[in-house]
């Protein structure tokens, strides 16, 4: 089995609609040969809807698709030279595993000894060479997935497209298929694009993320990009748990800081963001970013600094999550913050239901968003 160098992708202001519906909006995407890209979303986003008219299954409105420089937009399926895997695996129960694996070697009519040896390859990176005898119905739903993929990459496609593969499995399978994939997917050098609504596959897995919101590309960057340097308070919210604030920017220092005045009077000092003067923001904060100690002996509130009371304690296993209130006399203004403090810290630092404590971060965690009102425009 050869190692590929994958091929580029390029979609060119994309366009789907059904009715009055606008499933996909103007979306453009440039994806490097070889890299892993996950367009990561919810129910309704487009991200489906994109990955079929890439694989030719649906046809766009306008727009073009564009596979190493070559335009693909009207071809159909069986010409783009794709490899596909869904939800569902789609095997033929009748084949076993073996059979399953050869048949889009004998659709495109490789001879019988050069279908043997793929399959062979393909059975041993997928770690299924015993297994070749069998039926889908006597696999495990991990080995099955394993199936499917062999099946999707013998032929040696130009891109792997894949549609929520891992949707059907337990927790503890789905994480170490997502390393396995990975390392599959580097080993071969295929270029990948994998839907998902799991936030959790895109940081893991991908070189590449695309965030789709009502049909249209909300942010597209590295995972760590996205999680560290959220644009939107959508694409914040939905790479990973965050505090939203909100308030208003009141000033900018030369040193890129600003300053954000929340109803309460209170002030925090952000050092990312982009939007100016006057505008109404909310101020993105990570739990793991907000830190926690005995409110005893502390000095006055500051900026980044405020006096609480633990609301509520959650395990997550490793760690612990807090939820503090904070302006209790004033409950229409009250704000809740998440921490989450891991548990390998001090155990003088743990706190229950009910304790007065000082929630403090630094500004360099904070970035200041444009809020959006109802209808996605920015407020002012």
């Amino acid at each position: 089995m050869s190692v590929s160098a994958g091929n580029s992708i390029v979609l060119d202001n994309l366009w789907k609609t059904y009715g009055s519906f606008v499933a996909v909006g103007g979306v453009s995407l440039s994806i490097e040969a070889g890299k892993f890209c996950t367009i990561l979303g919810p129910s309704g986003s487009g991200k489906t809807t994109v990955l079929m008219m890439l694989a030719g299954f649906t046809d766009p409105l306008r727009g073009k698709i564009l596979i190493d420089g070559d335009d693909v937009t009207r071809l159909p399926p069986q010409k783009r030279d794709l490899g596909v895997v869904f939800q569902n695996y789609a095997l033929f129960p009748h084949m076993t595993v073996q059979e399953n694996i050869a048949f889009p070697l004998k659709m495109r009519g490789m001879n019988a000894a050069e279908i043997k040896l793929k399959c062979s390859q393909m059975l041993d990176i997928v770690e299924l060479g015993s297994f070749s005898a069998r039926y889908p119905a006597e696999l495990s739903g991990g080995q099955q997935q394993r199936v499917a993929l062999a099946r999707a990459l013998v032929f040696e496609p130009r891109v792997l497209l894949m549609d929520e593969p891992l949707g059907a499995l337990d927790k503890r399978l789905k994480a170490a298929l997502q390393i396995e994939l990975k390392a599959l997917q580097r080993r071969m050098g295929v270029t990948v694009v994998y839907v998902t609504h799991d936030q959790e596959e895109a940081l893991t897995m991908a070189d590449q993320v695309v965030v789709m919101n009502g049909g249209k590309i909300e942010q597209c960057g590295t995972a760590d990009a996205l999680y560290d340097e959220p644009r939107t308070e959508f694409v914040a919210g939905f790479m990973g748990d965050t505090n939203l604030i909100e308030g208003v920017v009141t000033g900018k220092g030369g040193n890129g800081e600003m300053r954000v005045e929340h109803p309460t009077g209170r002030t925090i000092l952000v050092h990312n963001g982009t939007t100016g003067v006057g505008d109404q923001v909310s101020v993105s904060l990570r739990p793991e970013c907000v830190s926690l100690v005995t409110r005893e002996g502390a000095p006055p509130e500051e900026p980044n600094a405020w006096n609480g009371r633990v609301a509520n304690v959650i395990s997550l296993g490793d760690a612990l999550r807090y939820t503090v209130v904070i302006g209790e006399n004033r409950p229409s203004l009250q704000i809740e913050l998440d921490a989450k403090v891991s548990r390998r810290g001090p155990h003088d630092a743990r706190f229950s239901q009910g304790d007065e404590v000082r929630v403090h971060w630094n500004a360099s965690d904070a970035r200041a968003l444009a809020r959006m009102k109802k209808g996605g425009e920015m407020a002012r």
